[in-house]
Formats: C-alpha cells, sequence, structure tokens
C-alpha cells in the first residue's frame, strides 16, 4: 500500500530493525508486501502466489508465516489497523480533551485519506469487498471499523463534556456526517477524478465542526 502507513517494526522503529529475529523481519516485510498488493488488488485479490513473486519468495516460505489465504487476510487488517492507529489515534491522544483532539483525529485522517487516493483505504474498500460476506475475515474488519468508530464518538463526545461543542450536538449524527466526508473524498477522488475533491472535503469537514461550536 502506497500510502503514509509505512513499514514500522512491531518491537521497534523501523530505523532500528536488528532487534527484531530473522523470521519477525521477514513477517514484517512480507506483512508490507501484502498490504501494497491489498491496496492495488483488494483483500479479496490477496493470495500466497502474489506475495510470493513480489517477495521473490517461495510460497512455502510465505506459508511458514501464514497457514492460510485468511489468516494472511487477518492479519492484513491488523497490520493495517496497527499502523492507522499509530498514525492517526498515537499523536490525537497527546492532545488535550475535547475539540483539539477531535480535530487532531480529523485532521490526521483526512491526511491519511489525501495520501491513500491512489491505494486506497482497507477500511473503506475492505468493507466494500466484503459488505455481504461472511466468516473470520470480516468480522475481524467490522471489529476493527466499528473500533475506531467508537473512538471518534467518545472524542465527539468529550467535546460536548468540555463545552467545546453544542449541547444539543449528536455524536451518533456528527459521525454520520464526518464519514461522508470521508467517503465523499474517496468517491469523487478516485472515481470520478474530480480535481477540487480535497479542497471540497476539507472544507466540509471544518463546516461539520463549525456548524457545531457553542455560538
Amino acid at each position: 500500500m502506497r500510502s503514509e502507513l509505512k513499514l514500522v517494526a512491531r518491537n521497534g522503529d523501523a530505523s532500528d530493525k536488528s532487534i527484531l529475529s530473522k523470521g519477525d523481519l521477514t513477517k514484517s516485510l512480507i506483512l508490507d508486501a501484502a498490504l501494497h498488493l491489498a491496496g492495488r488488488d483488494g483483500l479479496e485479490g490477496l493470495t500466497i502466489g502474489s506475495i510470493a513473486e513480489r517477495m521473490k519468495m517461495s510460497k512455502s516460505g510465505v506459508y511458514a508465516h501464514f497457514d492460510s489465504r485468511e489468516s494472511l487476510q487477518i492479519e492484513v487488517i491488523q497490520e493495517y489497523n496497527r499502523r492507522f492507529r499509530e498514525f492517526v489515534f498515537d499523536p490525537a491522544l497527546k492532545l488535550a480533551r475535547g475539540l483539539p483532539r477531535l480535530e487532531k483525529l480529523l485532521e490526521l485522517w483526512m491526511s491519511l485519506s489525501i495520501s491513500e487516493l491512489t491505494s486506497g483505504c482497507i477500511y473503506i474498500s475492505g468493507a466494500i469487498e466484503l459488505d455481504d460476506h461472511q466468516g473470520p475475515v470480516r468480522e475481524e474488519l467490522v471489529k476493527i471499523v466499528q473500533d475506531w468508530r467508537n473512538a471518534l464518538i467518545r472524542a465527539i463526545q468529550m467535546a460536548i463534556d468540555e463545552g467545546h461543542l453544542k449541547n444539543d450536538c449528536n455524536p451518533r449524527l456528527m459521525l454520520f456526517a464526518i464519514y461522508s466526508a470521508i467517503l465523499g473524498l474517496q468517491h469523487d477522488a478516485r472515481f470520478l477524478k474530480c480535481a477540487d475533491s480535497i479542497e471540497v472535503a476539507k472544507k466540509y469537514l471544518k463546516e461539520i465542526i463549525d456548524e457545531r461550536r457553542p455560538a
């Protein structure tokens, strides 16, 4: 996946991979390749064979780290989520409760969404792919996306509690509006190739917040 979610070693900084065992490092590199392929071909297009070809490895070498295509897909979703949290969620938590934290979450999410316009977001593309599927892969993606939505709901509620947003602000409706901005950006930029989609999405996201500020 060509995005800001770059390879970061699971047990340390990407610049210090020596702390990883050879097996752990190989798995991290495989996941990096798998994320790229998932962004290009989708989760359903992700295969052991395509990863082996990209990594110049044997299929058995990839199977040594993932015992099935399903487990590979699940770990790719989990790895994307780990990187998403590091890029978006963790930095925002360092800010004060309320609107500063919420605005940082949305700023970083928008920034990431813009960087993923050429590759796609697994939260969004995966939901489209798996919406009518059943099984562990869909269940894992649903859980992760719901966790993110719940985090946004909590951030909105904190902003209300701190007096940064109106008391009658409905967190669920605000979440729907926020998601509409991100989905609209992906649709207009990727599918319709609208040149002004980024500018429109940023303006709409700002209006969503401004309309809910106390007078």
